[in-house]
């Protein structure tokens, strides 16, 4: 391959050995490795006489960067500083840089490229420095182009870590020559640059060990100034090492939380919980709870972006007002035991990245990139990330505090014995004058209970005289067989359990076990009691938060619990209130079984009793019973009796009806031929016209017509009245079908209308009927003319006795007020499914306790052999069971009466089954 070169003078004026001098010496004289790579670039441009040399560096996303950058009078741009995609270097030939420490040289104009593998494929022997020479990819020829290169030569960079022995090498980074004119790269120029490069690595090494050695020495300064802090008793500055610990991981907040004594101390930017996730501090939601329950002793959690943990789905609100996005949580502990946690936060940042060219990802590989002009782009919300030396600092940190914390607890139970000894022997006084006292209280509550045989007063009792000697806010007793509160004892507003029922899921079977074999248990705390969540859960709702439950035994079964409740905090049970409601459970238990006793005693008498006013009552219904059927057989008699008169009226009355029109058209035939008569012999014989006279026959031509006219429409009426009475009857309807209930209500009307006229005691009856457009019901036609039949008589009969009530007080007969009236109204209620009958009269009305009554069977006002008091019964059970409709009756002393029916255009299945 044949390259343009510099001039002979610059090549001459740097040999290899001058190079190796200056950069073993630059090496030597600094430690800043920006300064080392600054100087490696611009040594080795000089030496190869290149435009640009520039140093490489690899990132963890396997993007790179320029950090270092020597330029040739501007001859190339400037690339320092610009960042470029991981593809502009293919994973191929990463891994030969790093297996094979492979250099390479590409030559633009013959499109070659030269590799130089340090060590043989075949054997990993090490090979002399020879340049091997193919085709180079067009891709990466296009790309050179595009930059203005046309010569270049690349030389890996690798970095090993000298404080493991076994670690293995890794791909650094790349120096690499650019030139605008072709060049051709000597097997010495190789050589001196691989040694170079070599140099350069055990700089990187230096400067990665200072580094290192540099951040030891201020995590080291750092625990030591906490330190200072956490151990200074009796006043340990915990708020101090707090702050030194957030500064220390270059935090915006932390909080540090103590599980015992729930003190917590923040500082910086603070999260707060939202007002429906109910706890306002974070640590002591359940969720976070929870979790550190998780943790095992020394664990340190880290996440660069806590809003993609799922375990923090629901925590994270509370961070969303604040730019925290890093959180570091180091769960506290001392011998296995959860002691507290230390929280760190980190805001999230802004980044600017300057890309040498924008290149769209889709496209890479596909076509060369043609600009490399410098592409700013803008990373908002950018999670910090959490370096292995932060939890290194952690992780020491996690004893001091732990440590700490314990002896300022210790400290304090020291201080707290020291100070409470006297108090405490004042209060084993108290508690054994208490015990006195109780077990006195304990006779007394005793005989109290003993005092009644009856099982409701006895538990009453035992509640009541318990609850003051535990002073606890609510006693109750809870029986196994109903599996609810039958009984309770109240002090204050809380709220009320009796009747309240155990959820079976929170009390398995064998709690009943534990409790029949004498368990007794003692709640101080539900919050933190290790109880089921269902168990849990249910005494909240009940606003318990301490409880004390023991057993009432019945012999080997179990009867019930006596529980103490206490509702307005926690409460710690002494043994002697424990030991005082055990042997008051025992009481209740020998009370009841005397009440239960006695309780059985008495049922059996009021068995007895029962027994036989049930008797009384059967007795009492089977009377009632015949009267309705004796009540049903006359109005089925009547009904028949009615059907039958009609049907033999109905006969001679047709025969009449239908010969009366043959008999009005003789009779006008015979008056014409009469009429003929005269006109033909105007003179009739002496006799005859002595007959005409006598019987007056210009008035009989004159009221013969008019006598057949009458006896037509009379018959016409009496086909009338023969027809109502059949419909009436109904014998032939028996079943529910659909009928048009206007003409039922008419025909009822047409029967009772020699009741409706007026006479000299009593004035006619006035009847307004506002029928609506209903359609026909589905019904008993039959019953329903019954239901009919029996208002229309009541409402006549309170009518007729109004009106003698008011005769007799003198009102007056023409006052337009007192006419009696009977309104009848139907309608369609609002969503067409029922029928709407409404009955009204102005007579007298009745009081409450006649309208309570007047459905009752056999009630009735009427005089002796006037009524039976069973229409209205028979009419309500006709309406209510046989149609599934509605009876009401509406009235008031002095207002009337109005009787309101409501039933289904459509009966219901179970009604429609009755058929």
């Amino acid at each position: 391959m044949i390259f343009t070169h510099k001039s002979n003078e610059l090549q001459q004026s740097l040999d290899q050995e001058s190079l190796l001098h200056r950069m073993t010496k630059q090496i030597r004289r600094s430690l800043n490795l920006q300064e080392i790579l600054t100087t490696t670039v611009s040594e080795v441009r000089l030496f190869l006489g290149a435009d640009r040399v520039k140093v490489y560096r690899f990132d963890i996303d396997g993007s790179g960067e320029v950090i270092a950058e020597s330029i040739y009078k501007e001859s190339l741009p400037s690339l320092l500083g610009l960042r470029f995609p991981v593809h502009d270097i293919p994973e191929a030939a990463r891994e030969m840089f790093l297996l094979a420490g492979q250099r390479s040289i590409v030559d633009v104009v013959n499109e070659k490229i030269g590799l130089s593998p340090l060590q043989s494929k075949e054997t990993s022997k090490r090979l002399q420095t020879n340049i091997y020479y193919r085709q180079v990819d067009p891709c990466h020829i296009q790309y050179l182009k595009a930059m203005g290169v046309q010569s270049s030569l690349v030389v890996p960079i690798l970095h090993c870590d000298l404080q493991e022995e076994s670690a293995k090498p890794q791909l650094w980074g790349l120096l690499v020559s650019h030139h605008s004119q072709p060049r051709k790269i000597l097997k010495r120029e190789l050589k001196v640059l691989q040694q170079v490069v070599d140099q350069v690595a055990i700089a990187i090494a230096q400067s990665n060990l200072l580094t290192e050695a540099h951040a030891k020495q201020e995590r080291e300064a750092t625990i030591n100034r906490i330190t200072t802090l956490l151990h200074k008793l009796p006043t340990i500055q915990l708020q101090g090492a707090l702050e030194e610990v957030i500064a220390a991981f270059n935090g915006v907040g932390g909080r540090l939380y103590i599980g015992e004594s729930r003190e917590l101390y923040t500082w910086g930017d603070q999260p707060t919980l939202p007002y429906e996730l109910d706890n306002s501090i974070i640590e002591q939601h359940p969720m976070w709870q929870n979790w550190m329950a998780e943790f095992q002793q020394g664990n340190i959690w880290a996440t660069a972006d806590l809003y993609k943990e799922p375990r923090l789905r629901i925590l994270a609100l509370a961070f969303r007002s604040t730019q925290i996005r890093g959180l570091m949580v180091i769960p506290l502990h001392y011998r296995e035991k959860f002691i507290g946690v230390l929280s760190i936060f980190r805001s999230e940042f802004e980044t600017e990245i300057l890309w040498a060219g924008r290149c769209e990802q889709n496209r890479r590989q596909l076509l060369p990139q043609l600009s490399f002009e410098v592409w700013r782009e803008q990373k908002k919300g950018q999670a910090p990330r959490w370096e292995p030396e932060d939890v290194l600092l952690a992780q020491a940190l996690y004893d001091h505090f732990s440590m700490a914390i314990q002896q300022q607890q210790m400290y304090k139970q020291v201080q707290a014995l020291n100070t409470n000894l006297e108090l405490r022997v004042q209060e084993q006084t108290a508690e054994l004058e208490k015990s006195l006292l109780l077990t006195k209280l304990l006779k007394q509550v005793t005989e109290q209970i003993r005092r009644t045989l009856e099982l409701q007063t006895t538990l009453q009792t035992i509640v009541r005289e318990v609850r003051p000697l535990l002073n606890s806010d609510r006693v109750l007793i809870f029986q196994l067989k109903n599996k609810s509160v039958i009984v309770e004892e109240i002090s204050g507003n809380w709220q009320s359990v009796l009747g309240v029922n155990a959820p079976p899921e929170c009390f398995p079977d064998e709690y009943t076990r534990l409790y029949c074999q004498g368990r007794v248990r003692a709640i101080n705390n539900v919050s933190t009691a290790s109880l089921s969540d269902c168990h849990r859960e249910f005494l909240q709702s009940l606003q318990v938060q301490a409880n004390l439950i023991v057993p009432i035994n019945m012999g080997i079964e179990l009867w019930g619990l006596l529980i103490a409740h206490e509702c307005n905090a926690p409460r710690n049970w002494q043994d002697a209130e424990i030991d005082l409601l055990q042997q008051l459970g025992d009481q209740a238990a020998i009370a009841i079984q005397q009440a239960q006793l006695y309780e059985q005693t008495s049922d059996a008498e009021i068995e007895a009793r029962n027994q036989a006013a049930q008797l009384e009552h059967t007795l009492h219904e089977l009377q009632e019973t015949q009267t309705r059927l004796i009540h049903t057989e006359k109005m089925s008699g009547l009904g028949q009796l009615v059907a039958g008169i009609a049907h033999e009226i109905n006969n001679p009355v047709n025969f009449i009806y239908g010969n009366l029109c043959h008999a009005s058209d003789y009779t006008e035939q015979l008056l014409e031929i009469l009429r003929l008569y005269q006109l033909n012999y105007p003179h009739p014989h002496s006799e005859i016209q002595a007959a005409i006279e006598a019987i007056d026959f210009d008035f009989l031509v004159e009221d013969l017509p008019k006598i057949m006219t009458s006896m037509q429409l009379g018959t016409e009426r009496i086909r009338s009245i023969v027809l109502s009475l059949r419909n009436f009857s109904r014998l032939d309807e028996a079943e529910n079908k659909r009928v048009d209930l206007h003409e039922g209500i008419n025909n009822t009307l047409l029967i009772l209308q020699h009741r409706l006229k007026g006479n000299a005691e009593f004035p006619r009856i006035e009847v307004i009927k506002d029928y609506g457009n209903i359609p026909r019901v589905e019904c008993y036609a039959g019953q329903m003319n019954q239901v009919f039949m029996n208002i229309f008589s009541n409402a006549i009969d309170a009518l007729v006795t109004g009106n003698g009530d008011k005769r007799d007080k003198g009102e007056k007969k023409n006052n337009p007020y007192s006419m009696p009236t009977i309104h009848i109204s139907t309608n369609v209620s609002a969503d067409n499914s029922h029928l709407l009958i409404r009955i009204s009269d102005n007579g007298p009305g009745m009081t409450e306790e006649v309208k309570k009554r007047i459905f009752d069977p056999f009630y009735t006002t009427k005089p002796v052999g006037k009524g039976t008091g069973l229409g209205l019964a028979i009419s309500y059970q006709i309406i209510v069971e046989k149609h599934g409709g509605i009876m009401e009756c509406i009235s008031e002393p002095g207002k009337g009466t109005e009787f309101w029916i409501e039933i289904p255009i459509k009966p219901p299945a179970k009604i429609a089954s009755k058929r």
